[in-house]
Formats: C-alpha cells, structure tokens, sequence
C-alpha cells in the first residue's frame, strides 16, 4: 500500500515479459491500483492497462520510493 493505492510487484528473468492469467488474477483478487512487473530488459513499456514493465536499470528513475 502506498497511501490509498494498492501496488503489486512481480519479477521475471525474460527480456520481454507478457501478461499472464495470474497477473490478471492478482489484480482483481488483491485489488490492485497497478502491476509493476520488473525484467531484465533495456526497455520500460506499458503491458496492459494498469500492468507496467519496469526495465531493472530503470527501477530507482521509475520507482517512487515507499514510504
């Protein structure tokens, strides 16, 4: 939880991660705000609404701190 949002982080090995039936799965059962999923690749890009791919370089530029 940050504030009144509800985030979910996921991470994956692959260079180019797709949606998958459990990130569907937990958005609506933790009821997430938004799906961070963070990769191993060069790029940051929106997988779906509300699920976003995070490039692991760019997690501390991407990433607001939790507090």
């Amino acid at each position: 939880m940050r504030g009144q949002r509800r985030l979910g982080f996921e991470i994956k090995h692959t260079a180019i991660p797709k949606v998958t039936p459990s990130m569907r799965i937990a958005l609506e059962d933790l009821k997430l705000d938004e799906l961070v999923v963070i990769h191993a690749g060069k790029e940051s890009f929106t997988l779906a609404p509300r699920i976003r791919a995070v490039a692991i370089r760019d997690v501390l530029t991407e990433l607001r701190p939790l507090s």
